[in-house]
């Protein structure tokens, strides 16, 4: 799924010359969006934060991340190995055809429920890795994870993937779900036009639900 990420634009200036907070800069491109935003249900009533948006060749916003919880950093670990950060975040993907892009010179790829796992995949990556691991091998590892992230996700009926119910919109729906030593991912699709994703550290994927947001400017 060729997409563009817009997480490394330049924050605008506000009065004074300071910088405005990276959420609102963003919040542009959610409102862009054809589709829906999903994040936790209201059973979730802690902290919830912008992440980024991914846009196709022609600018067209394909997908998005909302964060919950603790906002997570790099190495989000304790001397101890243990989780100290706890997170959820939700991506959505706008469910898609395989179809020509706006200018007719190339061809978008289709999205699907593995498109949701593999953005998932890679955003646990993100901000993960081994503790033991010397910096200048970081590169080498997170290539090598990438691959994996999206061999299995190329896989849901593999053995790497079990299933779990969770409730999207109030009603039950089946998701592909997986663990690793380093959080967990899961992936599955809804009602209204988008698949959705998931990864988290330290807080647990059971007795999570998903609903669209009603106002995404509430989050910047």
């Amino acid at each position: 799924m060729e997409t563009t990420s817009r997480v490394g634009a330049q924050a605008p200036a506000a009065e004074g010359g300071q910088q405005l907070p990276s959420a609102r800069r963003t919040v542009d491109g959610y409102l862009r969006a054809p589709f829906p935003w999903y994040g936790l249900d209201e059973a979730f009533t802690g902290p919830r934060w912008l992440m980024q948006v991914g846009t196709t060749s022609d600018g067209a916003v394909e997908h998005g991340s909302i964060g919950h919880g603790d906002e997570p950093s790099l190495r989000g670990e304790t001397a101890s190995g243990e989780p100290r950060e706890k997170f959820a975040v939700v991506v959505t993907v706008a469910a898609q055809p395989s179809r020509r892009t706006a200018d007719g010179t190339g061809l978008l790829e289709a999205t699907s429920v593995s498109s949701a796992a593999w953005l998932a995949g890679v955003g646990l990556l993100s901000f993960t890795w081994p503790g033991q691991m010397d910096h200048s091998l970081r590169d080498d590892w997170l290539e090598q994870q990438t691959e994996t992230a999206w061999a299995l996700a190329d896989d849901l009926d593999g053995p790497e993937w079990s299933r779990l119910s969770l409730p999207v919109d109030g009603a039950a729906a089946s998701f592909h779900y997986r663990e690793s030593e380093f959080g967990w991912v899961l992936a599955g699709t809804t009602g209204a036009g988008v698949h959705l994703g998931a990864y988290g550290r330290g807080m647990s994927a059971y007795g999570l639900g998903f609903a669209p947001i009603k106002d995404i400017t509430a989050y910047a």
